[in-house]
């Protein structure tokens, strides 16, 4: 079984020091990678470097940088890519990333499958890629046809595995899952699980990256919408259930976005492992 987490690089030195505990805890149970995001634009760039150079140098775990395509110039990418390849790292997940707001330069990308070509044509087979996956189709294609397309150009482009938008209805994954087979694709698809801790957190990411709700989750979710406590509770029930789902019907990898927080992925994972 695959276990691996995402952070978002902290800004303050109490949120380094927090995500240093949650490595900590977080690498008793021997996950394969630790990943870190990276704002658009390269916007985080510089604390995302720090904090993927501190995990290289002073965890067990390997790092895995994200890198965001847009907004990006060539040269930026290489001297990042440079750095990362002088310190061992060998582990990406390149993304197109989201336009900021007033940007009009979106750089010398303008979609992933570019940027993975680039690094392939770079640094041939050194970096094991993943990319991003959208079960549920993502929230800027035009229909499901044109989204599988654009993954299939990434995988072509280079990409060894994906990672998935989180997603509560196993359904969608695993129609996915065929969807893709069906054009050919065999590289392993990951799903990227989100525990759920906060309503209102929760329903704002969903907002922005597409994932449905469903609405007997929802429901539930606005009932107990100011305990925090039920929340988790019903959380840890709904997502190791569909952690469990997927494990069943095959599933050997899992991804989860941990908020920087170690223990609500921790109690799921340790049930996989």
């Amino acid at each position: 079984m695959k276990i691996s987490f995402e952070f978002f690089p902290p800004r303050t030195d109490s949120g380094k020091q927090t995500l240093k505990q949650v490595r900590q805890e977080l690498s008793n149970i021997n996950p394969e990678y630790f990943s870190v995001t990276f704002g658009a634009g390269g916007t985080t760039q510089e604390a995302t470097l720090d904090a993927v150079l501190d995990i290289q140098k002073n965890d067990s775990i390997p790092a895995a940088p994200h890198l965001s395509c847009i907004g990006s110039k060539k040269e930026v990418i290489v001297e990042l890519l440079d750095q990362y390849k002088a310190v061992g790292i060998n582990r990406l997940v390149t993304l197109r990333g989201d336009i900021p707001s007033g940007v009009r330069d979106i750089g010398d990308f303008h979609y992933a499958n570019e940027l993975v070509e680039f690094i392939r044509l770079k640094y041939d087979k050194y970096f094991h890629i993943e990319v991003a996956a959208y079960p549920e189709v993502h929230p800027q294609a035009k229909n499901i046809q044109t989204d599988l397309q654009h993954f299939a150009n990434k995988v072509k482009a280079g990409a060894n595995g994906a990672i998935t938008q989180y997603f509560y209805n196993t359904d969608a994954y695993f129609r996915f899952l065929d969807e893709t087979e069906k054009l050919g694709i065999d590289i392993p698809i990951t799903p990227g699980i989100m525990p759920i801790t906060n309503y209102t957190q929760l329903l704002r990411f969903s907002n922005m990256c597409g994932a449905e709700i469903p609405k007997w989750i929802l429901e539930r979710l606005k009932l107990y919408e100011n305990d925090l406590e039920a929340i988790s509770e019903f959380g840890l029930e709904v997502v190791s259930t569909l952690c469990q789902t997927l494990k069943n019907q095959g599933v050997d990898s899992f991804h989860f976005y941990s908020m920087n927080r170690s223990q609500p992925s921790l109690e799921i994972a340790k049930n996989l492992v």
